[in-house]
């Protein structure tokens, strides 16, 4: 059974440690053999692993705007552990999760990483949260050779160009975005598309593939707008992509200014089709849009969508998820951020399992790469290689209706959505044009 006061420790970020003791501890983390034999040779080669223990790192937001999405994620990925730690752990060994707070800051990632490389002797970091704290960590993945796997976000920055220890599992941002912007021209035969966007790492991240996108069918953003991270100053990007007459904008942000963007737009009698990638956290901008009639929201995911009879045939092991959330968080709700938390943990194991009772970080790594069509549900398979560090590929598209967002599975019904949404909108009476008629 975990401990929760060990295996989940939630923290804030302590002060960034000089790169130079940074450097000098992990030499002696990493020293050689010592005479007690080799049980001792291998705890002392391989951080954070014992005969009874295996220790991760996590540094993810659990307050602030971006906290559901690192609170769920947590939670899916401990659903699994802490199931898998009943069973008796893996080879004996327990699997503790230590995980703090960076609250979607970079700084406080890279100090929190820092301890938990360090001062905390985690054999590996896993379930990250974020693109701009993630990629802020890089260089000590690579100076530490500690492997960092399930990051919840599909940055660029993290598959190019190739770290050995990096292991994604989700969908790139480049490839939902290419397949947003494919079926936004080529299936509804728009060529008006600007792109609202996070100005920072994730933002840029978006924005770049958005534009490569649309340079396939010789296109480009007819506008760019943007919001600095942690606020919700949505108006003057919204106010250039309005009067550029957009008919739909792709959307790289958090749920908070994406959700009062498209409510904003709803005020001004602004209806393009709006697209979110999927680390806007699909439930809660629903929650915050409600049953919003008189918008057309699309959602990119990376996991099987939860909602619609279409989606129910996609599910395959989420039904274990959901099972295992109920079990060990009672008051949670699935959603798809915490599955993308699970599917993350399921990896982690099955690399552990494969790599063997004398585990070390490099055994790990090669043990990833060695999976194969690891089926998780129907059309849901992972698979790994020596020079590919990403498991999945596929893409799936949801639809905002009734307050949930649900599967597509006819791209025409989306503009026939909106014919609705506009003609219910030019129904509804003008105020301010009935009071300028009156005398």
């Amino acid at each position: 059974m975990v401990s929760n006061s060990r295996s989940v420790w939630i923290s804030s970020a302590s002060p960034a440690l000089p790169a130079l003791l940074l450097l000098l501890a992990l030499s002696l983390a990493l020293g050689g053999c010592d005479s007690k034999g080799q049980k001792v040779a291998l705890e002392r080669q391989t951080p954070g692993v014992t005969d009874k223990v295996i220790s991760l790192g996590s540094s993810l937001a659990l307050s602030g705007h971006a906290s559901y999405l690192g609170t769920q994620t947590l939670r899916g990925a401990l659903s699994y552990l802490k199931h898998i730690n009943d069973q008796g752990g893996v080879f004996g060994r327990r699997i503790e999760l230590t995980a703090y707070d960076d609250s979607y800051d970079p700084p406080r990632c890279l100090a929190n990483t820092q301890k938990l490389i360090v001062q905390d002797q985690v054999f590996a970091l896993f379930c990250y949260v974020g693109t701009p704290t993630t990629v802020k960590i890089l260089p000590l993945v690579e100076d530490a050779r500690i492997p960092l796997l399930g990051m919840f976000t599909g940055a660029n920055a993290l598959r190019e160009p190739f770290n050995r220890y990096v292991i994604n599992i989700r969908a790139s941002y480049y490839q939902e975005t290419a397949a947003a912007v494919r079926h936004l021209v080529k299936d509804l035969g728009l060529k008006r598309i600007a792109v609202f966007y996070q100005y920072d790492a994730y933002g840029f991240d978006g924005l770049t593939g958005t534009e490569l996108a649309l340079k396939e069918f010789g296109l480009e953003p007819v506008a760019r707008g943007f919001y600095v991270r942690g606020t919700q100053d949505v108006a003057d990007g919204l106010t250039k992509i309005q009067k550029s007459g957009a008919e739909a904008v792709v959307m790289i942000g958090t749920y908070d200014p994406c959700a009062k963007f498209i409510q904003l737009a709803s005020e001004r009698n602004f209806q393009p089709i709006f697209h979110t990638v999927s680390f806007v956290g699909a439930e809660e901008l629903a929650r915050r849009l409600g049953d919003n009639a008189e918008q057309v929201v699309v959602m990119s995911q990376v996991v099987p969508p939860f909602e619609g009879p279409e989606a129910r045939q996609l599910l395959g092991s989420a039904e274990e998820y959901v099972h295992l959330l109920a079990k060990y968080f009672p008051d949670d709700k699935p959603n798809s951020v915490g599955l993308e938390g699970y599917i993350n943990a399921r990896i982690l194991v099955e690399g552990l399992k494969l790599a063997g009772r004398e585990l070390t970080r490099e055994s790990f790594i090669s043990a990833i790469e060695s999976i194969r069509d690891y089926t998780l549900g129907p059309g849901t398979v992972v698979s790994f290689g020596p020079d590919n560090h990403q498991g999945m590929e596929r893409v799936y598209f949801t639809r905002l209706t009734g307050g949930h967002f649900v599967l597509i599975s006819d791209w025409p019904e989306v503009l026939r959505a909106l014919d609705e949404v506009r003609a219910r909108v030019q129904a509804k009476p003008q105020p301010n044009a009935q009071a300028e008629a009156q005398p």
